[in-house]
């Protein structure tokens, strides 16, 4: 009688994930409806907490420095676990990036089954979040973890920056252009790996890529507003920001870039249950031009996961995608025109 091998055969990452990478997040408005009771603290040290939905907090310990603090971690969103890692370690820093500042210090966040997936793979994603720490020049020491039926990675992450020049949600001024950094549609990608197995590098890359470079140009060029585009999508975030600032946007649908094959996946209904719900929350806030159709609406509120900036300015070498605009009755406060 031959013998029976006992150890199962190693599942793809992705299939034992509920959601992929930011679409996991839980929806804003019931996120933002959570939180509630913790807005509002005052502290004379804090520059930037819970009240606008800020990417990170900005707390200032002299006149001329703030310490920004952040956290961030989700379920894979590629099978590869040394992508996997790169893809969350960028993610994470992104959001110290989108502040207007530079990460000093990581620490890593993991949730392992331990008894199904071996360790070998969780050394690769630590591998890979360390491999974009380094290229960000970024220690990690130490971390904490959990046996966790679900695998997820993620890091918290803590910068520095000049509290005179943070880029923040709530500072966007009508009349200035919006600058997007990095094409939109890795949702779709992903939601098509996770669903058939194909591997997309075009979404890898745009996913791994730091936004130092767009967050520095930005500061160069005077900008004031700035946020990164995650889990909420393009819609979602921009909301936020016109929300926190007392404006409302316009976007030109075609200026906006997407990734190859994004558009195809599009019409082939990989579609997230997060990108849905993203748009369900923000539809109301909506004001799309005839010929925007329900397709253009959910490519806008694609989740994405490490996303680029969305600055209020023109940064030079990146697109423009649309202005900020003054409330009016037509448009209030939040509102975003699509044309």
């Amino acid at each position: 009688m031959s013998a029976i091998d006992p150890t199962p055969p190693l599942r793809r990452l992705t299939e034992m994930a509920h959601g992929g990478g930011c679409a996991c997040k839980i929806p804003p408005g019931e996120l933002e409806e959570a939180v509630a009771a913790l807005a509002g603290q005052s502290h004379d040290s804090v520059i930037v907490g819970l009240d606008d939905g800020d990417d990170a907090a900005a707390v200032r310990v002299r006149d001329d420095l703030a310490v920004l603090s952040t956290a961030d971690f989700f379920t894979p969103v590629v099978d590869d676990p040394f992508d996997w890692g790169r893809i969350a370690a960028a993610n994470a820093l992104s959001d110290i990036y989108a502040m207007g500042g530079e990460p000093v210090v990581a620490i890593n966040l993991v949730g392992w089954p331990r008894d199904v997936l071996p360790y070998e793979m969780l050394r690769e994603v630590l591998r890979g979040g360390l491999a974009v720490a380094q290229e960000a020049g970024c220690p990690v020491i130490g971390g904490h973890s959990v046996d966790d039926p679900e695998p997820k990675y993620g890091m918290a992450v803590t910068g520095t920056a000049r509290p005179d020049r943070l880029l923040r949600n709530d500072a966007a001024v009508a009349g200035l252009p919006l600058t997007l950094t990095k094409p939109i549609g890795v949702g779709l990608l992903n939601n098509r790996h996770k669903s058939t197995g194909e591997v997309f590098e075009q979404a890898i890359a745009s996913m791994t890529a730091l936004n130092a470079e767009a967050s520095r140009a930005a500061l160069a060029a005077g900008v004031r507003a700035a946020t990164d585009v995650t889990g909420f999508g393009l819609l979602g975030h921009l909301h936020k920001m016109m929300r926190a600032s007392g404006t409302t946007a316009r976007i030109d649908r075609a200026a906006v870039p997407l990734l190859e094959g994004a558009a195809a996946a599009l019409a082939d209904g990989f579609i997230s249950g997060g990108t849905r719900r993203n748009l369900d929350w923000v539809r109301p806030h909506l004001a799309p031009a005839d010929g925007v159709g329900e397709e253009d609406l959910l490519l806008l509120a694609d989740a994405q996961t490490s996303g680029g900036l969305l600055v209020v300015g023109e940064v030079p070498g990146y697109p423009v995608i649309g202005e900020v605009l003054a409330t009016g009755a037509e448009l209030p406060a939040g509102a975003i025109a699509i044309v």
